[in-house]
């Protein structure tokens, strides 16, 4: 949905402390000339490590964090939770 729509999609990671592992986004797209990370998860998530981590590292250059999930639309501690089928509306 996001490529038909015409964004350009990126991956990103961020090497973790201990060196062996990394942080992934699975997404990042531009708005208005700042970065927004998206994280997919599935029903069974519970916790959004890596949007996190990435967001505190590049601040400045971010506007929002989005998770496209499958549960229902909310907002919450600065985060979109954002329902799979209303992906096509970023």
């Amino acid at each position: 949905m996001l490529k038909a729509s015409g964004k350009e999609l990126y991956y990103h990671t961020i090497k973790k402390d201990d060196g062996k592992s990394y942080y992934e986004i699975d997404f990042v797209i531009t708005r208005n000339n700042k970065l927004v990370p998206l994280e997919i998860k599935s029903s069974g998530y519970k916790t959004h490590t890596s949007i996190d981590r990435f967001c505190q590292k590049f601040s400045s250059r971010t506007s929002e964090k989005i998770i496209i999930y499958t549960k229902d639309l909310k907002e919450e501690d600065g985060t979109l939770f954002l329902p799979v089928y209303m992906t096509m509306f970023l």
